[in-house]
Order: structure tokens, then C-alpha cells, then sequence
């Protein structure tokens, strides 16, 4: 009988838990994303839970002598940003259903096949969760810095981050590969830790070494379907645009967004013949997806990118070389609300 009500008490516990963890995700989907479906979805797993939180199990309650109250950690008294609240509760709800499948294996069947099938239905939901936020974040980002090789690197891109950067693409054509990977692990760190995307140019296999936001593809790169094919569904892909024609290949390769440029000639793109202020024009009229001006942009010249119908930017040497970062993108920021 004692070991009954233990297996209650566990069970009325992690009913609780996943309940309460799903309730935290559906006030994102439905209040942050606007999302019904995700919304509706995270409902109906808590009616679900309700219905086996049967009278018997919670009458196994004993919050008193509960030595688990009051253990805590840490990383529980603060979350750095939203994906950490959302992630962190999605754990929950995962770690909480996993207990609920064996321990609901002694008393019904039934139960514990329920749990493991809503188990695999929160991996689903955090995969599409996790995907919406990202591009949502893409959606709301007007500046987008691209780095360049200096020697404070981490410090120019988290001074960056503290400016209000939301979205970063790290670059670097000539270093070695275990460099490479190093910086770009700091890198998704530091953005992560300012709830930024980080993304990596050209090469599908870092950003997925590092676990990358995505990648930022060229005209000579992987097919768009290659590389949506190795990343996933979930991952963002950008591609670099010089005219209307490779515009109108991106949108139909369905990527995520596109860099329209060179605007003006820039060391970056040496050699490039700018595409000028009407490709920003032709943009603004025909692009369907999120679109970054991008080549030799920075405070001198932007507002002229704007009047040109930009609402989003790509910078290099505008931030990379600045001797304040932080001031320089709250600048453009600026300019570009």
C-alpha cells in the first residue's frame, strides 16, 4: 500500500509538472506568436493530462512532507532570454511525461502508452516553436552585422549585442577550420546569450557543427534545396542577390530572406560592380520576403538607403572597424526605426 502511494505521489507530481509547463508554452504560442494551432495543441495535451489526474492520484498529496520543496538551483532564479524560458520548459514538460510513461506502466497500460505518444508531441512542438521564434526574431530584425577578421572580434560583436543587434553572420574566408569552429562556437554563444540568430556564411557544415541558427549562401554556393535538405525545415538560409533575376531564383528556391547588393562598392565584395540605390528600389516593390541592403553601408550613407526604401540593413566594416560598436548600432538602429 505504501509503495502504491508513492507511485501516486509521483504521478500527481509530474501530472502538475507537465500541466504547468505546457501552460507557459501556450501563453507564448497564443500571446507572442499569435500561433492558434500551436496554441490549441498545447490545450488539448492539458485536458489530456487532466483527465488522468484522477481523484485517487491526487488524493496522494503530501506537499508537507515533500523533501523536494524546497531544492532549488541556480539557473532556475533567472533565465537570460526568452528561448531559455521556452527551452527550459519544454525540458520540463519532456523530463515530466517520461516519468508519467514509467511509472504509469505499474498501474494501466493505456496511460503510459498516452504519455509516450504526448511525449513525441512536445518533440514536434519544440521543433515548430523553436522554428517560429527564429524567424520571427529574422522578421524583426532591421540590422544585420556581418563579421570581418579583427583581433577583438568578441568584444566588437558583444559590444554589438548590448547596442540591440539581433541578427549576425559570421565570415572568415581565410583561417583554418578548427579556428573557424572555435570562433563560431564563441560566437552562436554571445548571440544567444543577447536572444540574437546566428548565422554562418557558406559553409553548411560548420553552422551545423556549431549548431547554427542557419547559414548565408552566394550565387556559387550549394543548391537551396541541397542545403535545406542537410539543415532542416527549421534552420533560416539566406542568399546573396545582385539583380532582379537571382531575386527572382532565391524567392522561388524559397529561402528565408535575401541580401540585395552591393549597394556601393566595398572592399568585402572586391571587384563586384555595385548593383546602386534602384536595385534597393526594386526591392522595396518586388521582393516577398525579408530583404537586407547590404555593401558598404554605414552612418554616412544609410539614411539614403532608407529614403531608397530599405527597412533593413547589412553591415560589415560600419560596425567591425568602429571604435564604439555598441554606440555605432544604436546609431543605425536608430536611423533605421
Amino acid at each position: 500500500m505504501e509503495q502504491k502511494q508513492a507511485i501516486y505521489r509521483i504521478l500527481d507530481a509530474n501530472l502538475d509538472r507537465a500541466r504547468e509547463g505546457l501552460r507557459i508554452i501556450e501563453e507564448w504560442c497564443r500571446f507572442g506568436l499569435n500561433n492558434q494551432t500551436m496554441a490549441e495543441s498545447c490545450k488539448q495535451m492539458r485536458q489530456e493530462l487532466s483527465q488522468w489526474h484522477s481523484p485517487e492520484i491526487r488524493a496522494a498529496r503530501d506537499t508537507v512532507n515533500d523533501v523536494g520543496t524546497t531544492l532549488t538551483h541556480p539557473k532556475e532564479e533567472k533565465r537570460e532570454n526568452l528561448d531559455s524560458v521556452l527551452l527550459a520548459n519544454l525540458c520540463r514538460i519532456q523530463e515530466a511525461l517520461r516519468v508519467l510513461e514509467e511509472y504509469s506502466k505499474l498501474i494501466n497500460g493505456k496511460f503510459a502508452l498516452t504519455m509516450k505518444q504526448m511525449r513525441y508531441q512536445v518533440y514536434t512542438l519544440e521543433s515548430q516553436l523553436m522554428n517560429k521564434n527564429n524567424h520571427q526574431l529574422l522578421s524583426q530584425s532591421s540590422l544585420y552585422l556581418v563579421t570581418s577578421p579583427v583581433e577583438n572580434l568578441y568584444e566588437v560583436v558583444e559590444s554589438a549585442l548590448q547596442g540591440g543587434l539581433k541578427l549576425v553572420q559570421y565570415r572568415h574566408k581565410d583561417e583554418t577550420d578548427v579556428v573557424r569552429y572555435e570562433q563560431a562556437s564563441k560566437l552562436k554563444q554571445l548571440c544567444h546569450k543577447y536572444n540574437a540568430l546566428f548565422l554562418v556564411n557558406d559553409r553548411i557544415d560548420l553552422a551545423l557543427a556549431v549548431n547554427a541558427d542557419g547559414v548565408h549562401l552566394g550565387q556559387t554556393d550549394l543548391p537551396i534545396s541541397v542545403a535545406r535538405q542537410l539543415l532542416g525545415k527549421d534552420k533560416i538560409i539566406g542568399k546573396s542577390t545582385t539583380n532582379p533575376e537571382e531575386m527572382k531564383n532565391a524567392i522561388a528556391d524559397q529561402v528565408d530572406y535575401i541580401g540585395v547588393g552591393p549597394v556601393y562598392e566595398t572592399p568585402t565584395k572586391a571587384g563586384k560592380k555595385a548593383a546602386g540605390l534602384e536595385y534597393v528600389r526594386y526591392a522595396q516593390e518586388n521582393a516577398s520576403i525579408p530583404w537586407f541592403a547590404i555593401g558598404g553601408i554605414d552612418e554616412t550613407n544609410i539614411e539614403d538607403v532608407v529614403r531608397a526604401g530599405a527597412t533593413n540593413v547589412a553591415v560589415v566594416r560600419a560596425i567591425m572597424v568602429a571604435d564604439n560598436p555598441k554606440e555605432v548600432t544604436q546609431n543605425l538602429l536608430k536611423k533605421l526605426s
